[in-house]
């Protein structure tokens, strides 16, 4: 079942980023709760952003096309105890080639490179929300926000 990736939201209270994907031509919402610099990653390829140096996922793009991969598809295959599962489906010479893959960096890849993103039937059966209009302006503020309080610390050592 094909999904788009709507963007990045902020969930309130915690301030926890979620990355929201929507049923195309439905109404059902998929919200995943991501890492702050996963959600900087998507949010990053959505608004065209190129960082002075490449991120994890610019590099794991760069990595794929020297290796004459493409990304073909995201598959979220699965949700067990609150946790998302995804597939990374690529094609190297017509050659299929499925990578385990957490659902954020998955996300993040295919948002860099255009491909699609499909969940399982069965996985937005038991997750997907109906979710009302919400301003988008505020929306952007928050997330804004959200930024503005991350330390680059919460990334993770540099390197």
């Amino acid at each position: 079942m094909p999904l788009e990736l709507v963007g990045v939201r902020v969930e309130l209270p915690t301030n926890t980023p979620i990355v929201l994907l929507r049923e195309t031509g439905g109404t059902r919402h998929l919200p995943i709760f991501i890492g702050a610099g996963e959600a900087t990653a998507i949010a990053f390829a959505l608004e065209g952003v190129e960082p002075q140096r490449p991120m994890t996922h610019d590099l794991l793009k760069a990595v794929l096309e020297s290796l004459g991969a493409v990304v073909d598809h995201v598959l979220i295959t699965a949700l067990r105890d609150g946790i998302y599962f995804a597939d990374l489906v690529l094609n190297r010479g017509g050659e299929e080639v499925r990578v385990s893959a957490r659902p954020s960096d998955a996300i993040a890849l295919a948002a860099r490179t255009g491909s699609p993103i499909f969940v399982l039937p069965s996985v937005l059966d038991e997750a997907g929300v109906e979710l009302q209009d919400e301003d988008e302006e505020s929306e952007v503020a928050r997330f804004r926000s959200f930024l503005e309080q991350v330390d680059p610390e919460d990334f993770g050592p540099s390197g």
